[in-house]
């Protein structure tokens, strides 16, 4: 008996789970695509540029089920990414934390998407590709991409690797952690 009440339970827990749609977005070769589907499939992909979007529903955490978005716009999209960030609840700015040579253009990216949405979205920086020797760690890009100057909103950097998986659930359970208090409040 007590077991079929532990199933009914868990059924009616799941019908109230929560949607989150997540946008992840970032320069070309940032490695959006791989973290996706490391998320998705618990494996390393050979990924292949992507053309648009992506989209994969996480059911990765018992009370919240994620949408993500993968967009890849190119340079001439970006007006297009307020549309997706109109419609989400937090968002993902992947940068890949070697190639230093394009920290510039990922803070003017960043900042783009920042000023663009009308609401104050809570949003991770991924510092992606920790993997690779000579990858700048996550308190370093976050003084490369002067993230100190961003008005009050919730944001945190992580360190991440797509292809192993490493800092992945922790990032994303902070994102939750800060769209459900957006929610509360």
């Amino acid at each position: 008996m007590g077991t079929l009440v532990s199933r009914i339970q868990g059924l009616c827990g799941r019908m109230r789970l929560k949607k989150a749609t997540v946008v992840m977005i970032g320069l070309d070769g940032s490695g959006k695509t791989t973290i996706l589907y490391r998320l998705k499939l618990n494996e390393a992909i050979k990924p292949v540029p992507t053309v648009s979007y992506n989209v994969e529903t996480l059911d990765i955490f018992e009370d919240i089920s994620l949408v993500m978005c993968d967009v890849s716009l190119g340079a001439k999209g970006g007006p297009l990414k307020r549309h997706y960030l109109d419609l989400c609840q937090g968002f993902l700015f992947v940068v890949d934390s070697k190639g230093t040579e394009r920290f510039g253009e990922a803070r003017e990216d960043l900042r783009y998407a920042i000023y663009m949405v009308t609401r104050d979205l809570p949003f991770i920086v991924l510092a992606n590709k920790q993997d690779l020797d000579g990858a700048c760690s996550p308190t370093e890009l976050e003084h490369h991409l002067k993230l100190d100057r961003i008005p009050a909103r919730k944001w945190d950097v992580c360190g991440c690797s797509g292809v192993t998986g490493e800092g992945l659930q922790e990032a994303l359970e902070k994102l939750c952690k800060m769209i459900k208090e957006d929610e509360e409040q």
